[in-house]
């Protein structure tokens, strides 16, 4: 059919609109999914990541794949996060270390390069040393490290700036102590930090009881006290650090679903309504039930304005032990 000249420059113009209109609302997923670990193999955020994209492939037909990202005490896994392509096809698992990077100077990352997805785990802190130290309490630990030169005890269990070096500085601080008399030695995670506690590398180390698992189950390391408010159900018989030395302290991780800022709003419903099924999967609750991590389901805003509280404590805690910038 021979086209007028009208009705060819108004197809013509019709052609140039599109080009510039807006973006239709656009399928999710488009093909494979990868979440971004920033931690190493091994450890809680690891081993949850990994049973939620288990579960997510099932809930959205596609494969899931979980990348570990580790380096430069989470700034590494967190940045990719961020600079990640905003079409929701990879998102990551950003923890409590993002509201403290940037206090520490390591990044200019904040939670606002995100876009929130959901809070799923938050687990207090917990207080380990070897199975054949010779502390059989966190009493008598502290005893120790009250008549010690600075430095001659060594800790770790995360990067510096991380929850579980802040747990140790808190811990001190609260009986008295500054946080130097113990030397922190930073690991990219929990997981490395307990293995150089079993391995005889530092006499302390501080992560939650469910990262401890394994090496408790083989009888290599054991608790002392748990930073909670109250004994935990999964642990009834370790007494809390108010319990075991009367100082009040109590500190915790969290974790997240995140994706990069910008994705299309309709990308992130999509995200938040798959993710907020796989954390109601009676298998996802009994993965984590059965190692003791804590269960809960913060989603979207909700989860961001948590992400800006933790960050102006974190930025607080930072000040006070003489770490932020």
């Amino acid at each position: 059919m021979k086209l007028t000249k009208r009705a060819l420059l108004a197809a013509t113009a019709a052609f140039a609109m599109a080009g510039t209109a807006p973006a239709m609302a656009q399928d999710w997923p488009d093909g494979p999914v990868t979440i971004i670990v920033p931690w190493s193999s091994g450890g809680g955020t690891d081993a949850t990541a990994r049973m939620i994209g288990t579960l997510l492939e099932d809930e959205i037909g596609v494969p899931v794949n979980v990348v570990n990202r580790t380096g430069g005490s989470g700034v590494i896994g967190h940045t990719a996060i961020a600079d990640a392509d905003a079409d929701g096809q990879t998102i990551g698992v950003a923890t409590l270390e993002i509201g403290s990077m940037h206090t520490l100077g390591l990044t200019d990352l904040t939670y606002e390069a995100y876009a929130p997805i959901g809070l799923y785990n938050s687990d207090p802190a917990a207080l380990f040393v070897r199975s054949n130290s010779d502390y059989e309490d966190a009493a008598a630990l502290l005893a120790a490290l009250e008549g010690a030169e600075d430095r001659a005890f060594k800790a770790s269990g995360s990067a510096q700036g991380g929850v579980n070096h802040l747990a140790l500085a808190g811990m001190l601080l609260a009986a008295g102590m500054p946080p130097e008399r113990v030397a922190w030695v930073p690991s990219e995670g929990a997981a490395p930090g307990l293995q150089d506690l079993a391995a005889g590398g530092v006499e302390i180390a501080t992560a939650s009881l469910p990262e401890a698992a394994a090496l408790m189950d083989a009888g290599l390391i054991r608790p002392l006290a748990v930073f909670a408010a109250d004994r935990l159900a999964s642990a009834p018989d370790v007494p809390t650090f108010e319990e075991a030395t009367g100082n009040t302290f109590a500190l915790g991780s969290w974790r997240g679903i995140v994706a990069p800022a910008g994705i299309p709003e309709d990308v992130q419903s999509q995200l938040i309504e798959a993710v907020g099924a796989v954390v109601e999967h009676p298998d996802y609750l009994a993965f984590m039930n059965d190692r003791g991590y804590a269960t809960q389901w913060t989603p979207g805003a909700e989860f961001e304005s948590f992400m800006e509280q933790s960050d102006a404590a974190l930025a607080d805690s930072l000040a006070a032990v003489g770490l932020a910038k």
